[in-house]
């Protein structure tokens, strides 16, 4: 699928020395364009309006009223344009960084059904040069923060745009490029799988991360375009999460951090567990119940002291069936136990491409499911329970 984005600039000037343009946009080059697309069959699945514009801008920005009102004419020329096509594909915007009342009025002057989809970016790990990114990422409050705006964005949407779907159009941690060492190796998976499980809660359809190759932040390794440890952590979720969330409540430690699905192809459901600490194992037992227990116990044998974490699982209204008798576990770890490696390992095995280039076979361990989850320190693991029936996972 294909969403190309528009220049939403175009036939603007600027008004202000605060970066603000004025003027409604010049829609020619963009109505041209589309119609080229259609005229040679290419299957456009979204027009996204602008970049970066919302809110205080980068750079430059744009008033909602009249952003509004041109999301309103691009709308007008997709609905002329595609109105003898079977597929009619989506008005998006505005792809720019959160201000909640610049997007809520957006919605409230555009009307109802013009957008299909709310964009915004995310970069809240700050600047690449930043000396303390890898601080940040493993930082389970710092982490938790970007709660707050998919919240604000859910309300709003529920509120002034129940048509549309919210999506994060941009994504790449740290802007600027990233960092070295950081945004290509396998500390970053901790930051982007947990972006992952968090927009997924709230009802997030797209996350589009920035970017499959560029920059340090790429998916594959600009020079060899070998894929990069969130390469394999992005594949990993798509082949084991499907597309209904399940609400996870634990009364434990915040530096475990679990997320549910329903199984993707597959019955039963994959939960997401990330251990932040750096020295404190994780074992998650998981019943036939919505009540199981979480035991925590300490790397230094003198202090192995282990005590019950109550955790609730909180699937509201459902019925679960006795669990079988295995699981499928994949365990992520970074070579030599270095965070900043740019290698890593699932069950202890090197992802690498294979002599014809291809994708490695991303294979579990299997493993009795009468035993706790083991989650290692500076560890993510996925975890497939096929046994475990949840009545909203139920088709």
């Amino acid at each position: 699928m294909v969403a190309f984005g528009l220049n939403a600039l175009y036939g603007r000037y600027q008004i202000s020395a605060d970066g603000l343009w004025g003027g409604p946009w010049n829609s020619s080059n963009a109505r041209s364009f589309i119609q080229y697309t259609v005229d040679h069959g290419y299957k456009i699945y979204a027009w996204e309006f602008g970049n970066e514009l919302s809110g205080s801008g980068i750079g430059a920005r744009v008033s909602a009223t009249q952003y509004a009102a041109d999301v309103i004419e691009l709308h007008k020329i997709l609905k002329d344009i595609y109105k003898h096509s079977h597929d009619k594909p989506l008005t998006v915007a505005p792809d720019g960084f959160f201000d909640p009342n610049w997007f809520q009025q957006l919605l409230q002057q555009t009307g109802s059904n013009v957008l299909n989809a709310v964009t915004r970016h995310i970069y809240n790990l700050g600047a690449g040069v930043d000396k303390h990114l890898t601080q940040k990422i493993l930082n389970p409050q710092y982490l938790s923060r970007e709660a707050t705006k998919f919240r604000q964005m859910q309300d709003i949407l529920q509120n002034y745009g129940p048509w549309a779907s919210s999506w994060v159009g941009e994504a790449g941690g740290a802007y600027n490029s990233g960092k070295h060492r950081v945004s290509d190796a396998f500390v970053n998976s901790f930051w982007y799988l947990d972006q992952l499980g968090m927009s997924s809660t709230f009802n997030t359809k797209v996350y589009c991360r920035q970017s499959l190759i560029g920059g340090n932040y790429g998916l594959l390794n600009t020079t060899t375009f070998a894929p990069n440890p969130d390469y394999y952590s992005a594949l990993l979720w798509h082949r084991l999460m499907g597309k209904g969330v399940l609400s996870v409540n634990i009364i434990g430690p915040p530096y475990v951090r679990t997320y549910a699905h329903c199984a993707k192809n597959d019955t039963g459901i994959t939960l997401l567990a990330i251990n932040l600490s750096n020295d404190t194992n994780v074992d998650i037992l998981v019943s036939s119940y919505p009540n199981s227990t979480m035991h925590k116990r300490s790397l230094n044998e003198k202090d192995s002291l282990i005590h019950k974490i109550k955790k609730y699982l909180a699937w509201a209204g459902s019925k679960t069936s006795e669990v079988t008798d295995y699981r499928m576990e994949y365990h992520l770890t970074p070579k030599d136990g270095d965070l900043h490696s740019q290698t890593m390992l699932l069950n202890g095995a090197v992802l690498e491409l294979t002599e014809d280039g291809d994708i490695p076979s991303l294979d579990p361990v299997m493993v009795d499911a009468g035993l706790p989850i083991a989650v290692a320190p500076l560890s993510i693991a996925f975890v497939s329970l096929p046994g475990l029936e949840i009545s909203a996972c139920v088709q």
